[in-house]
């Protein structure tokens, strides 16, 4: 008997605060760098969604050398309205990196990849933000985990196709212009293989963005944190 498997698209999460690291694997640089590339370049990836759409047999996708196929909550009804999105996406500024931004991330990687666990708060209750803050930064941050993939293209691809995801907040992260910079942690999960986490923000250290006027006079204004779901 094949098993098909669940994508993990529906597991993914993503939760937006509104308020010397060690150097990135692989993995982390590339999908940074397919992060930027749907950016910058909207309506080519558009296409490359295009090609991803042949491979679907109702709602499960058979790419080239998977004969088990995983199984979809939307098939290509959410492929399709992600095209549609990116072909009216203006394209946006790359995300620079941010190693303390890159550090939190890592961290809740690591932990949940050790419980199996998934969401965006730890076993501790910590949220993003509180990460980001124990490590040094602030807590005006957003974070988009991506679980079951190991390949930068299918990491960013789940989020921006947020399947199963009514409200596509991953993919709005993704395309937020208030976001500057992004780090990300990957890692083994112990129940869906591999996990990556973003932590974006619009300043390095998760600090908030500040008007001209404030950053003018050296000042420093707090809002209120507020939360975005993921579904």
């Amino acid at each position: 008997m094949v098993f098909k498997r669940m994508a993990a698209a529906a597991l993914g999460a993503c939760w937006l605060l509104i308020t010397a690291a060690s150097p990135a694997s692989p993995l982390e640089a590339d999908v940074l760098a397919r992060i930027n590339q749907a950016r910058q370049h909207p309506r080519e990836y558009a296409e490359q969604l295009r090609d991803y759409r042949r491979y679907f047999e109702g709602r499960i996708v058979y790419l080239p050398g998977d004969r088990n196929g995983v199984i979809t909550h939307e098939g290509v009804a959410a492929v399709d309205e992600a095209i549609d999105f990116l072909e009216r996406q203006a394209p946006l500024p790359p995300l620079d990196p941010g190693s303390l931004l890159a550090l939190a991330a890592q961290d809740h990687a690591d932990a949940q990849g050790d419980l199996g666990a998934t969401g965006h708060v730890s076993a501790a209750g910590a949220s993003p933000g509180e990460r980001v803050r124990a490590r040094g930064g602030d807590v005006y941050v957003g974070e988009g985990i991506s679980y079951g993939f190991d390949d930068a293209d299918a990491v960013v691809r789940q989020l921006i196709v947020d399947d199963g995801v009514r409200s596509r907040g991953h993919r709005t992260l993704l395309f937020d212009n208030g976001f500057h910079f992004a780090g990300v942690g990957c890692g083994n999960h112990r129940r869906f293989r591999y996990m990556c986490v973003v932590d974006f923000a619009g300043t390095e250290d998760g600090g908030p963005v500040l008007p001209e006027w404030a950053r003018a006079k050296g000042g420093y204004v707090i809002r209120k944190p507020t939360v975005v779901a993921g579904r």
